[in-house]
């Protein structure tokens, strides 16, 4: 196939030129292969891409994907005076792009660029900075369909040409139900992804458009003219653009200094994938740049410290491991290690530890003590899981508006005891969820004053967005008592704080504690095995058949005689979420570790795809109840491991 410099490939390397040496080469392994599709399936872009498509009734679709027809239907299509072509395919030279929808009214273009990405502005210059430049999370999108008109200028110099983003209006409301599930996924049998349509999907069916159009010619020009960014790119914008392609065309490698984002790079390997015979392509580069061994990668580096801000500066001057690090370059204040950890603090302690190989956990047990002496039996845990999609799911929300679909409820008596409580998950296609959610979780935690706990600010977050959409609604017989219910469980920031106000474990955990397990991150995924493994006692007691159903530990969702503890060859307690089932059918094991537990996406972000899976996709009953089922376990799982923290805490 001609190796065309397309969007994607433009996109990737904006974000670093060395990847397009790397990219579609099977030697090289792509870790975001997977996430990609899973991130569009979480944030609905599949449904805004068809709903953008409706708003130009008449639009003709070029399905193929081979190059030549798609130009050649193109160019037929484009003979017309006017016309909307969707996907249309744009050849010049060595530059390739399919356009997502460009509309043709005799001489003026205009090229649209279909995105899920969120807007709560009025105009583009909602996308520039306090500095005057394009705002650096939307500089992937506005480059995006600033490269389309560059190739779509080079290509017809005869035309006007004007640049669009169609992304989501946070100020917009949909005015139908039902709109999301008129957009269902299906696979083809090529193993692509398509929409079929569902219901009445007319501009009068679909109701107030939820979609803005928003011209950016302006920030285009920024672009062309290199006033877009204090670091712009090293020549000018057009001549940029063929030095890719000419490098891409010929496959030849650009090689770009090492930097600080290097360490996200996800051309990397698992050492069975090398064994294999795959390639590294982050090795490979950092090999030939720094004249690295593998001696040299496996030495902790600067990129494992947990938030740290200043690897662009280690990088100049030549500092790319952790046993180089002195504590004035972690902070001022780094050296004080004493609990409760300060930020600078606990990333100089993971340093030390690190360095020294000490295996031993900082564990601050008076400070715990004194935490835990302010907690008011019994204990709650609760953990919710969340979907926020383009296209809304209900009437009267707007794009990206929170919908709250599933909790889970771990109890700890004083005694002791504990147990899994009725927990809530809505199953129902089009069931707007969140005051459902809240009734029962107010039922679950109003018969006691005992202290409420949450891992992160998820939970507060959530909440005080359905006591937003619960002041605006109407014909809500118990309103009254469950905003007052919310009200009295969470916090604003520099405003209420409610006399019962959920502690997060989150924050406990931060001043209080670091296990070398834990390396950079403080996610409960992540804390969970640390604290499994250095705790003999949980050890011992969960080793034993004492969780299920009508066991001991009384669970909801698992069989009688459930054991959470199970060591792998090397003796060490594997992670619980491991022993789970897999949620979707369409990945391997690898796949749903590095969705689980990588960074592209949040810890929720599996039960977040689930959760749309079934929202719109077609599936079968049995892989409905699979994925039901699953959620019900993954969600339990998450406040059981608070409880196992909690133990952990007090032994």
């Amino acid at each position: 196939m001609p190796r065309y410099l397309t969007k994607s490939r433009f996109l990737l390397a904006l974000d670093c030129p060395t990847k397009l040496y790397y990219v579609g080469k099977d030697q090289y392994p792509d870790k975001n292969s997977d996430n990609e599709f899973l991130d569009a399936l979480v944030k609905g872009g599949f449904q805004v891409g068809a709903l953008a498509k409706c708003y130009f009734p008449g639009g003709h679709d070029i399905e193929t994907l081979d190059y030549d027809q798609s130009i050649s239907e193109t160019n037929e299509l484009l003979q017309q005076e006017n016309v909307v072509i969707f996907e249309a395919a744009i050849q010049f030279q060595r530059f390739f792009i399919r356009v997502d929808i460009l509309e043709k009214r005799g001489n003026e273009i205009n090229l649209i660029e279909v995105k899920s990405k969120s807007f709560n502005g009025n105009s583009s210059l909602d996308l520039i900075n306090s500095y005057g430049y394009i705002d650096t999370k939307w500089k992937p999108y506005v480059y995006d369909v600033a490269f389309q008109k560059h190739v779509v200028s080079l290509a017809h110099p005869e035309w006007d040409i004007h640049a669009y983003l169609m992304i989501a209006d946070k100020n917009k409301k949909c005015s139908v139900e039902g709109l999301n599930q008129r957009f269902l996924l299906r696979d083809h049998a090529d193993d692509r992804t398509f929409i079929e349509y569902v219901g009445d999907v007319s501009q009068e069916g679909l109701g107030d458009e939820i979609l803005t159009r928003l011209n950016v010619d302006d920030l285009c020009d920024m672009i062309y003219q290199g006033t877009d960014s204090n670091d712009p790119l090293p020549i000018p914008f057009g001549d940029y653009c063929t030095y890719l392609a000419d490098h891409y065309w010929d496959d030849q490698k650009i090689n770009m200094p090492v930097h600080k984002d290097c360490g996200n790079c996800q051309y990397r390997t698992t050492p069975e994938e090398e064994a294999h015979g795959r390639v590294s392509g982050f090795k490979e580069c950092w090999s030939q740049q720094l004249g690295w061994t593998d001696q040299d990668f496996e030495r902790p580096s600067i990129f494992d410290i947990w938030f740290y801000s200043k690897k662009s500066d280690m990088i100049e001057q030549g500092i790319f491991h952790m046993d180089h690090l002195q504590p004035f370059h972690i902070g001022n204040d780094a050296e004080d290690t004493s609990p409760p950890l300060s930020f600078h603090g606990r990333q100089w302690l993971q340093v030390q530890k690190t360095v020294n190989n000490d295996p031993d956990p900082f564990v601050d047990i008076d400070g715990l003590n004194e935490e835990m002496s302010h907690w008011k039996y019994p204990l709650h845990m609760i953990d919710f899981e969340t979907s926020t999609v383009a296209v809304p799911l209900y009437k009267g929300l707007k794009p990206y508006e929170d919908v709250a679909f599933q909790f889970s409820h771990h109890i700890i008596h004083e005694d002791g005891k504990i147990e899994h409580l009725p927990e809530y998950l809505n199953v129902e296609r089009g069931h707007f969820p969140n005051f459902d959610f809240v009734r029962a979780l107010k039922e679950q935690l109003s018969k006691d004053e005992g202290s409420i706990f949450r891992y992160s600010s998820h939970e507060n977050t959530i909440l005080n967005h359905i006591l937003i959409q619960l002041e605006s609604a109407n014909d809500i017989p118990d309103k009254k008592e469950l905003m007052e219910f919310i009200k009295s469980i969470t916090y604003v920031k520099k405003g209420r704080t409610g006399e019962r106000n959920m502690i997060d474990l989150l924050e406990v955990v931060k001043k209080h504690y670091w296990h070398p397990m834990m390396k950079g991150s403080n996610s409960l995924k992540v804390v969970l095995p640390a604290i499994l493994n250095s705790s003999d006692y949980i050890k011992e007691k969960y080793s034993r058949p004492i969780y299920g159903i009508n066991s001991e530990i009384k669970s909801q969702n698992y069989y009688d005689g459930w054991i959470w503890i199970h060591e792998d060859d090397q003796g060490m307690v594997r992670n619980p979420y491991d022993l789970l089932p897999s949620l979707f059918d369409d990945l391997d094991d690898d796949n749903i570790e590095e969705f689980l537990m990588g960074d592209r996406l949040a810890d929720g972000g599996a039960a977040m795809t689930a959760y749309a899976m079934m929202q719109f996709t077609e599936m079968s009953h049995w892989e409905r109840e699979r994925i039901i089922q699953g959620l019900l376990k993954y969600c339990e799982l998450d406040t059981m491991a608070m409880v196992f923290l909690w133990e952990g805490f007090r032994t």
